[in-house]
């Protein structure tokens, strides 16, 4: 239970270090805290991210691309480490001024083209190449529909209820109540949506899976919170078929390995700049050459 001596000043007054986990990074101020330029490597699109759910929207998205045969969505993904405040460098500011992952450069354009914010960079994707975007009027409503119920819904989820449930330095039992019972909801939306479609949108694959499904695929695979007992994930069957289906694509499982930076070694491609990387340069086996 909270403190409930507690009343909320007249002028709120930030106190640096509080807040929990992440209170080493958090702030009430923008801008860069530190001068350094971003690294940029020879593809036409520079992603800056790290595999957290709406990291791995994009980089599922480009693996997605790539898979189609769309040669100019080759990418270079440099791992921004959150933890430890890289996305507060002037570099990383320039091409997203709210410093949060994932921000992108194609460098294709001239002058080259930013994108910040997963849904953008999932929708800027998807026009350029003309794929995971039904071109048919009300299917394309339908998948941007979704695109931005996920959009409204991951600050609910991770900010609120993955904030509190795992994250605050103590459990406060209003939080936790008034955010399970909306990720609940959440996910019986998505149950119920798809126990009348293959996919999220409809029948076909879309921008909408690639959005929602690293959220939810990591919350009821308890990747996420150690929350899926909590949540009685279990009883959401058709999100769990879905999450099964979409995590057997090639493109999603390479996807979910760029920028990972914990976890298995064998999973984690921190930074990736070729197709090849995938073969020749995850942790595990960077670990084995600096061993021998």
């Amino acid at each position: 239970m909270a403190d409930d001596t507690y009343t909320p000043p007249r002028v709120w007054k930030w106190e640096a270090g509080s807040g929990g986990r992440f209170a080493n990074i958090n702030r009430p101020i923008a801008g860069p805290t530190h001068e350094k330029e971003l690294p940029v490597g020879k593809h036409p699109l520079q992603l800056y991210s790290l595999a957290t759910p709406n990291g791995v929207k994009v980089t599922v998205m480009l693996e997605e691309l790539l898979a189609l045969g769309y040669e100019d969505a080759e990418y270079d993904a440099h791992l921004i480490r959150i933890t430890e405040g890289e996305q507060f460098s002037s570099g990383f500011v320039s091409v997203n001024p709210n410093s949060k992952i994932p921000a992108m450069w194609d460098q294709s354009t001239n002058p080259p083209v930013r994108v910040f914010e997963s849904g953008a960079i999932l929708l800027y994707l998807a026009e350029k190449f003309g794929a995971f975007l039904p071109s048919d009027f009300v299917k394309r409503t339908e998948c941007l529909s979704w695109l931005f119920w996920q959009m409204g819904t991951g600050p609910l989820l991770g900010g609120g209820f993955g904030h509190f449930y795992a994250y605050a330095p103590e459990y406060y039992e209003y939080p936790i109540n008034r955010f399970t019972m909306e990720v609940k909801r959440q996910l019986d939306v998505l149950n119920r949506q798809l126990a009348d479609h293959q996919y999220i949108a409809g029948d076909e694959y879309s921008i909408a899976d690639m959005a929602i499904w690293p959220w939810y695929s990591a919350v009821v695979r308890n990747e996420a919170y150690n929350a899926a007992e909590f949540l009685e994930a279990h009883t959401y069957s058709n999100v769990l078929r879905w999450v099964e289906e979409v995590g057997q694509r090639p493109a999603v499982q390479r996807g979910r390995m760029v920028n990972r930076a914990w976890g298995d070694p064998a999973g984690q491609l921190r930074e990736r700049h070729d197709a090849s990387d995938f073969e020749t340069k995850t942790q595990d086996r960077i670990d084995a050459s600096e061993g021998d």
